[in-house]
Parts: C-alpha cells; structure tokens; sequence
C-alpha cells in the first residue's frame, strides 16, 4: 500500500484509465508476433495515454490547462475505440474482449466529460 498519493492518484478516472491500459496491453500480449506492429503500436500509444494526460494535467497550475488535458485524454479514448472496433473485426480480439474494451472506454469517457463540466461550473 502506498504511503502517499499524487493528487491525480486519488482520481477515479485515472485509475480507470490505468485499469483500461492494463485491460488493452494484455490483450495485446496474445496476438501473434511480428503481425500488424503498427496497429499494435498505435494502440499501445492510445491506451496509455489517456492516464498519462490525466496526471500531466492535474499537474498544471491554471484549471483551463487541466481541463485541455482532459480533452486529449478524451481524444486518446476516442482512438482506443476505433482501434478496438478495427481490432474485432479482424478477429485480433475476441468478442469479450473487445466488449470489456469498449465498456471501459465508455465509463471513462462519461467521467471525463463529468469532470470537465465540473471543472468549467468552477471557473
């Protein structure tokens, strides 16, 4: 346990975002290798970086640029669904992957736009 918490550590959506990149990359972990490097890239790019804006922001000074990171982060959500989409129909995941995937992707982004409304309310 940890003895002390980043300020966006105590974000719930960061730690969904974690769990989400967590969820993709051990996805990814059973695709063949040396097959659609790129895609798999990308995707691994995508899904860690909404956690990732989410800490680069909660980090910044001034609310307007937290909640600019916030929309990247949103984008970055954006891109792991439409990887995802492209990755079931290729059948590179499964069904229940690509659902849970999607489920995950869906509650953050409500989140998101959650905490951006929240953040604007205060401004």
């Amino acid at each position: 346990m940890k003895d002390f918490l980043f300020p966006f550590e105590k974000l719930n959506v960061w730690q969904m975002a974690v769990d989400l990149a967590q969820a993709v990359l051990n996805a990814l972990e059973n695709l063949p290798p040396n097959k659609h490097l790129r895609l798999i890239s990308q995707m691994e790019a995508a899904a860690t970086s909404p956690a990732q804006n989410i800490a680069e922001g909660r980090g910044r000074q001034y609310k307007k640029e937290f909640i600019q990171f916030l929309y990247i982060a949103e984008g970055s959500i954006f891109e792991v669904v439409t990887l995802n989409e492209i990755f079931r129909r290729n059948e590179m995941f499964t069904k229940e992957q690509a659902s849970d995937i999607r489920i995950r992707c869906e509650e953050i982004d409500r989140k998101l736009v959650g905490l951006i409304k929240s953040l604007r309310e205060k401004t």
